[in-house]
């Protein structure tokens, strides 16, 4: 099924009333690429399925408040986004049941991960330097290569505020969104310059 007939249905399941068949057909269609966008950004298989199960959770209990001022899938993700973020913030499972405390506050850094040097694969490592940004930077890159939201569906996705954005603040939130991508997108191609990964003409040409 395409995604404007996906919509179709779910906006038409929504609007009957019908939403365990709503929700059954949205985790079909989402729940997979979701649950991959979730490992790539926590990198952690645990806090990815605590997040998944937080994004269900929370798809089942806004789906009826939702008002469809923008298509089904970028709310979706705005909801895993947000799940991702309370995960990132949480202590992990094994601090909160021994009663240990949890991390201090503030933005969520990066798991450790192996260094790219020791990749075997040029595609392995620029994946590496890609999943070293902070989780807020690869969600960004993830929802407009990966996924290939456009500019307004990121905004939606990324958007901080806890009402639906007006279109004016949409508008100001997408053009920041897209300075910042062609920042990370000019770091990571010095990071790959670096690691000679890229070469100066070919870094030229994007």
């Amino acid at each position: 099924m395409d995604e404007q007939r996906l919509e179709q249905d779910l906006h038409e399941a929504c609007e009957r009333g019908n939403l365990e068949q709503a929700l059954e057909w949205a985790l079909a269609a989402y729940g997979p690429e979701v649950m991959r966008l979730m490992g790539t950004v926590l990198q952690d298989y645990g806090r990815s399925r605590e997040a998944f199960g937080r994004f269900q959770a929370d798809l089942r209990r806004e789906l009826p408040e939702f008002r469809w001022q923008c298509s089904f899938r970028p709310w979706a993700y705005r909801l895993a986004r947000n799940a991702c973020f309370q995960v990132t913030r949480a202590p992990p499972a094994d601090m909160r049941t021994a009663g240990m405390p949890g991390p201090p506050d503030g933005p969520a850094r990066r798991p450790p991960t192996e260094a790219p040097s020791q990749r075997t694969s040029i595609r392995e490592r620029l994946r590496a330097l890609r999943e070293s940004l902070e989780p807020k930077e690869l969600l960004l890159l993830l929802l407009r290569v990966d996924q290939r939201l456009s500019w307004r569906e990121v905004a939606w996705v990324m958007f901080d505020g806890n009402a639906p954005p007006t279109d004016e603040a949409l508008d100001r939130e997408a053009t920041a969104l897209r300075k910042q991508f062609q920042h990370l997108k000019a770091h990571l191609r010095t990071l790959g310059m670096e690691e000679g990964l890229i070469t100066a003409s070919r870094a030229d040409a994007h």
